[in-house]
């Protein structure tokens, strides 16, 4: 069977949607193939999420801030975002009709707070992505569409 293809969207593809596409790599590769976009990619990968990851054993190789249109031709199974404003953004039409969710998370990034609360906020987000990204791979693929839409919105609650 296929991996199915998952791509995680933020704003600027340097935190939180890197951290994500590692840990479902790291997690379900045998399963899934990880990706991470942005809308307004910032060109690099926040110290934060590699601190992160790092910490939580999460191998990093790989990992390159990317546009969305890079992924216009591959055939999508999900897109999830994991920001609310690149989840308000006009993405682009994505080929295959992959189902479409948010899943909104703090950006460590733009946390005004010390050094060692942003890495703590960095850790805790890692950390939901870990879980949310577990409860994904142990989905019912199979079942149907909008039942499947239900479950991913769900885990974007938890």
């Amino acid at each position: 069977m296929a991996k199915r293809k998952i791509l995680f969207v933020c704003t600027g593809n340097s935190c939180r949607s890197q951290m994500a596409e590692v840990i479902l790599r790291h997690q379900a590769g045998d399963r899934f193939e990880a990706f991470s976009g942005g809308t307004h990619p910032a060109g690099f990968v926040h110290p934060l999420a590699i601190e992160a990851l790092t910490r939580l054993s999460i191998p990093i190789e790989g990992l390159e801030s990317k546009g969305l249109d890079e992924f216009c031709e591959t055939h999508l199974d999900v897109v999830i975002t994991v920001c609310e404003v690149a989840a308000r953004e006009t993405c682009p039409v994505w080929r295959g009709a992959p189902l479409c969710v948010n899943w909104p998370l703090p950006d460590p990034a733009t946390h005004p707070g010390s050094d060692k609360e942003r890495i703590a906020l960095a850790l805790r987000v890692a950390e939901r992505l870990r879980m949310k990204i577990e409860a994904l791979a142990k989905l019912d693929w199979a079942m149907p569409r909008d039942d499947l839409v239900g479950h991913l919105l769900f885990l974007g609650e938890i």
